[in-house]
């Protein structure tokens, strides 16, 4: 009983557990949605499927598990397998046009290898090692209406080149004549070997033709001129009447004649180039210490030998017969010749390593040196060879013996130099500046190097020094050179501040500080931001004790110059310009002018102002300040001036008067002639006449840099109210009647310049509240749409509406993709975190289970060793 109402209490749980389960989901046709589409549209991807309510969830989760779960696995795996198979991830194409592509490609691979069996061009088919093609032109065929004594009969070749049997006979018919059977392998080389000997025999036929239709040719050539004989007239009036050619078609025929264009030499890089250069370098600094050590000589000397008539002068020498004959002594092999050579080749190579050993050190550059001399040799052999064959016929006819002294003369070699001779090339030689030179690694070594040479040979120490340590030919050269750079220009420095400055030599370095810049641009421009910040810090401390600052030396003015040629000046922001600028400003406006040294520092000052803005046309207030100043030192009266000076210049004082002449007539005795830079240092003292022209010469100067700034800024709306106080200073303030001829040109030029009343226009300024709009009483029509929502009037309000509902949609879309993934990644994460959980307990069970029956057998073994 109990049994039965257990089995009773299961059957109802299973139904009970039926009744709650989800119902499966029926087929009803009424809730099968279906997108029908109108036609099939080749090589375009249905999306027409047909599903039933609550299944498209599952399509998207089967979706994710293909596309987005499989990224998830193989993230940050790189052991992916990708399948390059042609056409593999092309959906427009059937499987069947991808098998016959594929096997398309792959025969076209196949075909192009060279095979063992494809002997000519063309593939060749074969049967049995017999060709198809020789077997289609029926050559072996017998005529039945022939009347030999075998007709109508079928031979055993007939029988296997028609029916396919005759593989069987032939092997026979071979078998029989050889008398041993032979493999098929045996014959398939016999047929390989049968016809690359008729291929190369076709070879050279075809090359024994081509040589006789040549020589045919020429001899054709040879006898062409005798068959030369006049046309009769009937032909030529024939060539005259036919028309004559047109320019077009002469042209086309010359263009046919043309010699066709010949491939250049490749271009060498940058690397080979300076590889080369300093690999002749070398070979030259090689060649000078040797004629240093005075063994350029010895090489040179040559012994002129006779050369007779029948001599080719190929350079073939006919080796002598070395060999020895095998001989016995007291029955041990003799070996006293091999001894005797072995002594000898001993002392050979002991004179040669002390006649060498001062020049093991440029034993690698003995092959590539003295080029010049290598081809005066080569000339000198040439003329041995053109009177070769007269000297010996005037030995073989002079009867005194006088040709046989000749001989000897010429076998002997010229005389030897003398020792005078060989000291002058020596001297010469040392003389010379060396080809190789090593990098400086600090100022001294720099200046050793340089010091005691011209401003030409010190371009070519350091041209030669950049050469041998190109960057391509050593990562460590790159810093070496980058040293260099700032060396140069702390030396350029040095040589400005000189008493007087060696301007020829900074000049001829000025080159060679371009090509570093240009090679290594960051670590120039460093080195210039360095010394220009130094240049400014010294200046504000110097401002701060004193209260005022001098002009800077000419070492500072040639690295502005420097600068100025290095880098560009256009640029609206640059890292080397732009404090460039701001220490020209601070110059032209924070440092006393107080001697007319300092107004020549001044005028260079602006004239370097000047080529800075001549390109980007860049105001430069400073300048013009300065230029005014530097006039108004000119004026004799300060009172009633008309204009404003600003610092550093003061409308009085003790400096003021600085280019106010002493002597009116000196102008008459006055040239113009360019400002030397070495006044700019310490100007010698001068009589008053002389320190009058350098006035006037100052002021000329400067008239001429403001004549160039009218010029720049004309273009400037606010031109003449900036240019103002320098028209009032010239036309009214100026002592113009006491200068020269042409300080009055150039006053004049720039009065016409410079217009008299300033232009009405006032300045460009903000105002200060916004202006007030006018009131519209026209109405303003907006649409109002269904369920109250407002729209825009406009079309182009409208389409910014659709479209923003539309982001809108798609944004919310987006999102809820994105939320979907995540939820579908985390579950993933989670899955694969219980499962190996479940693992891990899984063999901690297992582990357990095996530690407990070891524990238990253990224990069964020990309790018998105890009984």
């Amino acid at each position: 009983m109990m049994k039965k109402q257990q089995k009773t209490r299961r059957g109802v749980s299973d139904k009970v557990r039926k009744s709650k389960a989800a119902p499966e989901i029926q087929k009803n046709p009424f809730e099968v949605k279906i997108n029908r589409k109108k036609f099939d549209v080749l090589g375009r991807k249905s999306k027409h499927d047909v599903g039933l309510p609550g299944v498209s969830r599952s399509r998207a989760i089967q979706k994710r598990k293909e596309t987005l779960l499989k990224e998830f696995r193989m993230k940050d795996k790189n052991n992916k397998f990708i399948d390059r198979r042609f056409g593999e991830y092309d959906s427009k194409m059937t499987p069947e046009e991808k098998i016959l592509q594929r096997f398309t490609l792959e025969r076209q691979r196949t075909h192009d290898r060279k095979d063992m069996f494809n002997l000519n061009e063309e593939e060749e088919l074969t049967h049995y090692g017999q060709s198809l093609a020789e077997m289609e032109k029926m050559t072996d065929v017998i005529d039945s209406d022939s009347d030999s004594e075998e007709r109508g009969l079928l031979s055993a070749e007939l029988t296997a080149t028609h029916f396919g049997g005759g593989g069987g006979l032939l092997r026979k018919k071979i078998a029989v004549e050889e008398g041993k059977p032979r493999s098929r392998q045996e014959l398939i080389e016999e047929l390989i070997l049968k016809s690359k000997q008729e291929k190369r025999e076709r070879q050279t036929q075809k090359e024994e033709s081509q040589e006789l239709t040549e020589k045919l040719d020429q001899e054709w050539k040879s006898i062409q001129n005798l068959l030369a004989h006049k046309t009769p007239k009937a032909e030529r009036k024939d060539e005259m009447d036919k028309p004559k050619l047109d320019q077009y078609d002469v042209m086309v025929r010359e263009l046919g004649f043309e010699m066709k264009a010949q491939p250049s030499e490749k271009l060498k890089s940058a690397e080979e180039l300076a590889r080369e250069e300093k690999q002749r370098l070398q070979t030259l600094e090689a060649d000078r210490l040797k004629r240093m050590m005075g063994d350029a000589e010895e090489e040179a000397v040559q012994t002129n030998t006779h050369i007779s008539a029948d001599d080719m002068n190929d350079g073939f020498i006919l080796d002598g017969d070395d060999r020895k004959t095998l001989a016995y002594k007291d029955g041990k092999w003799n070996i006293e010749g091999e001894e005797e050579e072995k002594e000898d080749d001993d002392d050979e190579e002991g004179g040669e390593e002390e006649e060498g050993a001062s020049d093991d050190d440029d034993a690698d550059d003995g092959d590539a040196e003295g080029e010049e001399e290598e081809e005066e040799e080569e000339g000198g052999e040439d003329d041995d060879d053109d009177h070769g064959d007269l000297r010996s016929e005037e030995g073989s006819e002079d009867e005194d013996g006088q040709g046989v002294e000749e001989e000897q003369l010429d076998a002997e070699g010229p005389p030897a130099a003398t020792e005078e001779q060989k000291k002058a090339e020596q001297e010469a030689a040392r003389a010379e500046l060396p080809y190789t030179f090593t990098a400086p690694d600090s100022y001294s070594d720099l200046k050793q190097l340089l010091q005691g040479h011209g401003p030409e040979q010190q371009r070519l120490i350091l041209d030669r020094t950049v050469k041998c340590h190109h960057p391509s030919l050593s990562p460590a050269n790159k810093v070496k050179l980058q040293k260099l750079f700032s060396f140069l220009l702390e030396y350029v420095g040095e040589l400005s501040t000189q008493n007087p400055p060696d301007l020829r030599t900074v000049n001829a370095l000025i080159p060679q500080i371009c090509g570093l810049c240009h090679m290594f641009p960051q670590a120039a421009c460093k080195a210039v931001q360095t010394l220009l910040s130094d240049s400014g810090h010294s200046m504000e401390e110097t401002l701060e004790v004193k209260g005022r600052a001098p002009m800077p030396d000419l070492d500072m003015l040639v690295l502005l110059k420097i600068t100025a040629l290095l880098f560009p000046a256009s640029d609206f922001r640059h890292p080397v310009m732009t404090p460039a600028f701001l220490f020209l400003s601070q110059t032209l406006t924070k440092c006393v002018v107080l001697s007319l040294e300092d107004v020549c520092k001044g005028l260079i000052l602006c004239c370097l102002a000047l080529e800075f803005v001549s390109l980007s046309q860049r105001f430069f207030p400073e300048l013009i300040n300065f230029l005014l100043g530097v006039l108004h030192l000119t004026v004799s009266d300060k009172h009633n001036i008309g204009y404003t000076v600003v610092s550093p210049f003061r409308r009085q004082g003790k400096s003021s008067d600085l280019l106010v002449l002493k002597d009116p007539n000196t102008s008459h005795t006055w040239n113009r002639t360019h400002t030397s830079l070495n006044t700019t240092h310490r100007r010698p003292a001068q009589s008053p006449e002389e320190t009058d022209h350098y006035r006037l010469s100052l002021i000329d100067s400067c008239l001429d840099l403001v004549k160039r700034c009218s010029s720049l800024y004309k273009e400037l709306p606010s031109f003449a109210h900036i240019f103002q106080p320098i028209r009032t200073l010239l036309l009214k303030h100026l002592p113009v009647d006491i200068y020269p001829a042409p300080i009055q040109d150039l006053q004049r030029a720039i009065l016409d310049a410079i217009p008299e009343t300033p232009s009405q226009h006032a300045p460009l300024v903000f105002k200060k509240k916004k202006p007030v709009p006018l009131k519209l009483f026209t109405p303003k029509i907006v649409q109002i749409l269904d369920y109250g929502k407002k729209r825009g009037n406009t079309r182009e309000e409208k389409e910014h509406e659709r479209l923003k509902h539309k982001y809108k949609r798609e944004f919310k879309g987006a999102l809820r993709e994105i939320r979907k993934d995540s939820r579908f990644l985390a579950r993933e994460k989670l899955q694969d975190v219980l499962n190996r959980d479940s693992e891990r307990k899984r063999r901690v069970k297992e582990l357990y289970g095996s530690l407990a029956t070891q524990e238990g057998e253990w224990k069964a073994l020990k309790r018998k060793k105890r009984k």
